[in-house]
């Protein structure tokens, strides 16, 4: 039989990347962690880990094994949970959200669960979907509002995912401009018309689409302001910074003082949605809300770009 403890140990070691990081996290010494993760090789017959001057990096049943131990990590919290809710006869929901989709997505869709399903303890925790999602995995959070762009979730390569996504409508990209741009009349507007124009990120992620279609376009953008709040690089916008990239979600309601052009095709966008354990996806309660977070999504859409 597996030993869940040794399981929990090779987690920690695959996020930290090393023996003595782990031990750290896990309060034990780099010797127990060594001890813990060869009696789990012993008892699977293979390898899990390779060693080296440079850390520790998971072998193929190493993958294996830590999508076994996320999933039954999140199988404990979750039976925890399902005993409190016998106890107390209330259901607690934790839900991680990055910030603009939690300030208009998140709102009217837990109004909808709470009304579907009264008495419903929600708890909100703002992150990231490079933190949001190992939550999900280790059955932290039971629900995750995130986005990706062109690349796949984020997530460790290589190994079989303890998590179920569920898209919600894209999230389009747009040009923001000051109210009184020379180009603030324009149906659509296609980024290499923006050549000579400095700036403003709003997000670091959103920078590498920048980079790759200024590239194609022949040439490189000057950037003069730089911050993880679209609705701060709004405002510097609107004071004449520069112009900016900006998802719709972040542009809703439309800020005063600018004007949002959409971006002639091919349209870059965020692909938001909605992550869950794997296997919860038909529980009453995350089916409830993932539905109410499609609709709001959804509606964003209809927004009347100014």
């Amino acid at each position: 039989m597996i030993d869940v403890q040794r399981l929990r140990v090779l987690r920690t070691v695959a996020e930290h990347g090393s023996f003595n990081r782990a031990a750290a996290a896990l309060r034990l010494t780099p010797s127990a962690v060594s001890q813990h993760v060869a009696a789990l090789e012993r008892s699977l017959g293979t390898r899990v880990v390779e060693r080296s001057t440079r850390g520790v990096t998971l072998t193929q049943a190493g993958h294996i094994m830590v999508g076994a131990a996320e999933s039954v990590a999140a199988e404990l919290t979750h039976a925890r949970r399902e005993l409190d809710r016998l106890g107390t006869g209330r259901t607690r929901i934790t839900v991680a959200t990055f910030t603009s989709g939690g300030r208009l997505l998140l709102p009217g869709a837990l109004a909808r669960l709470t009304a579907a399903h009264p008495g419903t303890v929600v708890h909100v925790r703002e992150a990231e979907p490079e933190e949001s999602l190992p939550l999900v995995r280790r059955g932290d959070v039971d629900i995750a509002l995130a986005y990706h762009f062109d690349g796949p979730l984020p997530g460790r390569p290589g190994r079989r995912t303890a998590v179920e996504w569920t898209a919600l409508p894209a999230d389009p990209l747009h040009i923001v401009l000051p109210e009184a741009h020379p180009l603030a009349g324009r149906q659509t507007l296609d980024i290499a018309e923006l050549a000579e124009e400095p700036w403003v990120l709003g997000c670091l992620k959103t920078e590498a689409y920048l980079r790759r279609y200024a590239e194609r376009a022949g040439f490189t953008p000057e950037v003069r302001g730089t911050t993880t709040d679209y609705f701060f690089a709004c405002s510097l916008v609107a004071a004449g910074v520069g112009v900016s990239l900006i998802p719709s979600i972040a542009l809703t309601p439309a800020p005063p003082g600018l004007r949002v052009v959409p971006v002639s095709p091919p349209v870059p966008a965020r692909h938001v949605g909605v992550a869950v354990p794997r296997g919860r996806g038909d529980d009453p309660y995350v089916t409830t809300l993932v539905g109410a977070l499609r609709d709001e999504a959804a509606a964003v859409r209809t927004v009347a770009v100014i």
